[in-house]
């Protein structure tokens, strides 16, 4: 008897403004985001415990970077991992909008 495929899964859940990546159609991971405008705010990413050192948070983050190519927005890094993601990986680096003091009120404001 073969195993289930163990394929991680992205998809995009806009009514919790946030992409998740799915192992076995359980949730190992988000990255939250926040539009503003023309832009896609990240502030935060997480990977479950259990998933960890398996490649999903890298995984889930170019996904949703190439999500946010194809809806024509631009990416805002406020997360520590989604920027430190984009210094590795400058095939994104045309998207990128800096983190600014305007930004951060915002997101702020945003986030309550």
């Amino acid at each position: 008897m073969s195993q289930p495929s163990a394929t991680p899964v992205v998809e995009r859940v806009d009514a919790r403004n946030r992409y998740e990546i799915l192992v076995d159609g359980k949730r190992a991971g988000l990255t939250a985001y926040r539009d503003r405008d023309a832009q896609r705010v990240f502030y935060h990413t997480e990977v479950d415990d259990a998933f960890a050192g398996q490649g999903l948070a890298s995984r889930l983050v170019q996904e949703a970077l190439t999500d946010v190519r194809e809806s024509g927005k631009r990416i805002v890094p406020v997360c520590p991992y989604v920027a430190k993601f984009l210094k590795r990986h400058e095939e994104f680096a045309d998207l990128v909008d800096p983190v600014t003091p305007d930004v951060l009120r915002w997101l702020e404001t945003e986030l309550g």
